[in-house]
């Protein structure tokens, strides 16, 4: 399937702490760029997180923010460490001697420093393993998403494709009375102008124009590209680096049949496939 690298997911759990809450952001990227923010007891779990977003997904910059909010019934039961809440104290007191006008912290200020007050350790088993079932609900949850914008994206490009497909058709049905008209148009002003000219070298110079302005090649070309863009929406996976790669090589044949053009009806042509290119180069962005 196709997948969007835009997707908005997010998943809570109960834990014996509060509520737990993880919410994932992901936007376009050349490649998989991934930023946590976790609660610092949550800290551990960064790699295995990385982890599984990176089987997930192949494309696209991911924001995690993982949060807790503790509730008034819960049942975790703090424990305070006393060794070091005592080094903590005695380093106040020098704080002290050196900065007597410095503000005091206050108990809760001592509470929250890092390292002074914990938590049972079956608590932390269990706020880890539900952590990481709930972001890895959250990152299904998120592919679900991912891949309903990627179906309506191909959507959008299947149709602009049948349009180019549509417009290189009629190009193709054309080409044949344009070059007998500029041949008929050459030969007119030749007779006007009056001249006897060298027929033979006559006919040389007006088949050396025709191959010039023959688009031929280009119409082939651009049918060879939509085929392939077909195909490989078709296959589906992360492909919006070759899609990429595809709408700069249709731009390339518009930019050249645009140069070859012998009729206002060419040039038109050349331009409505170029703002066609363009519409699905800005949706393949998003594409992972």
């Amino acid at each position: 399937m196709i997948h969007s690298m835009t997707a908005f997911a997010r998943e809570s759990a109960t834990t014996d702490l509060g509520v737990l809450t993880v919410e994932l952001r992901s936007v376009n990227h050349r490649y998989l760029d991934c930023t946590f923010k976790l609660p610092d007891n949550l800290r551990p779990l960064e790699v295995h997180l990385r982890d599984i977003a990176s089987k997930a997904m192949a494309r696209g910059k991911l924001d995690c923010l993982v949060r807790i909010q503790a509730n008034k019934d819960s049942n975790a039961v703090l424990t305070v460490n006393t060794e070091y809440l005592d080094t903590l104290i005695a380093a106040s007191a020098v704080i002290r001697e050196r900065m007597p006008k410095a503000q005091q912290p206050t108990v809760l200020d001592v509470l929250q420093f890092p390292g002074v007050c914990g938590v049972e350790s079956s608590a932390e088993e269990q706020i880890l393993e539900i952590a990481r079932e709930t972001f890895a609900r959250a990152v299904e949850n998120m592919l679900a998403n991912r891949s309903r914008e990627g179906e309506k994206l191909k959507t959008l490009l299947l149709d602009r494709l049948q349009q180019v497909e549509a417009i290189v058709s009629v190009a193709r049905e054309m080409l044949p009375e344009l070059l007998q008209q500029q041949r008929k148009r050459i030969i007119s002003r030749i007779e006007d102008l009056d001249l006897d000219p060298d027929h033979n070298r006559l006919e040389q110079e007006l088949v050396y124009i025709a191959q010039k302005a023959d688009i031929d090649e280009e119409l082939d070309r651009l049918d060879a590209h939509v085929g392939e863009v077909g195909l490989t929406l078709e296959k589906g996976g992360p492909c919006g680096r070759r899609l990429d790669f595809l709408m700069q090589e249709l731009n390339r044949e518009a930019n050249t049949l645009s140069s070859k053009s012998i009729a206002s009806s060419i040039t038109q042509s050349a331009v409505d496939l170029k703002v066609l290119i363009e519409q699905m180069r800005e949706q393949i962005q998003n594409i992972e």
